[in-house]
């Protein structure tokens, strides 16, 4: 039985968007391969670069070391790639918003285009404030309580691998501002419900800096504080883009 004309035009419209995707996604693999290609010659270089925290605060004649026979191959590659999708990232943010923006509504569209900058440059900060304060915070304190007669020499892949996930997390971290806008439009939470629960998002802010954080209290107290000032620019934020209820009273 032949297809309908609404159906036809279903499946075309269906097909159009597949090849509208596979074109994006290409084009943010290419953006991904050209950087990473640019960066591998200079992978242990980057390593290097990305060592200094701790290897700066090693006791003398301590190093990082290498357990497995592929590590030093290995693990500067993987440092290439991963810089290479954050170098890659607004590449990437803008094949996805070109993708998605011809199907929302203008207001949508008024709101999503400052909270898409907002999270990547948010993200980008989180992850220089782990590396320049937070990392060498916490490898001062890490090697100042290490037991007498145990000399500290990190796997340079262990090594990587924190590193990666301390950037993620605070990178996440920072993103306070943009969840709360994104509550906030969806009517999860308004701003007079955003004003009460300070105290409790301050008590959620260091629970999650207790977790997220190496066992120190600097480096929470660094996060922690923080994330309790990017709240109130999120409760900042819900005004200056949401219309307020009437109601409610000025911040």
């Amino acid at each position: 039985m032949a297809a309908s004309e609404p159906e036809m035009d279903l499946q075309q419209g269906l097909f159009s968007h597949l090849l509208e995707l596979r074109s994006r996604l290409i084009k943010a693999i290419i953006a991904v391969v050209v950087v990473l290609a640019a960066l591998v010659p200079f992978a242990n270089r980057l390593y290097s670069l990305l060592a200094a925290p701790l290897v700066s605060r090693l006791p003398q004649g301590a190093h990082l070391i290498a357990t497995e026979v592929a590590s030093p191959f290995i693990t500067p590659l993987k440092l290439a790639f991963y810089t290479a999708l954050f170098i890659s990232m607004p590449v990437i943010l803008y094949q996805l918003w070109a993708f998605v923006s011809p199907g929302l509504y203008k207001h949508e569209k008024r709101l999503a285009r400052p909270l898409l900058i907002a999270a990547m440059i948010l993200f980008y900060i989180g992850c220089a404030f782990a590396f320049f304060l937070v990392l060498p915070a916490a490898f001062r304190f890490l090697t100042a309580v290490t037991p007498q007669g145990v000399e500290m020499m990190t796997d340079i892949t262990h090594y990587l691998d924190f590193v990666m996930l301390m950037f993620f997390a605070f990178g996440l971290c920072f993103e306070v501002p943009v969840a709360v806008v994104i509550l906030a439009a969806v009517g999860i939470v308004d701003l007079d419900k955003l004003r009460k629960g300070r105290r409790y998002a301050m008590v959620g802010a260091f629970a999650v800096a207790a977790i997220v954080t190496p066992p120190d209290i600097t480096s929470m107290i660094m996060l922690a504080i923080p994330m309790c000032l990017l709240y109130e620019l999120g409760v900042l934020a819900v005004r200056w883009l949401l219309k307020p209820r009437p109601a409610e009273a000025p911040l």
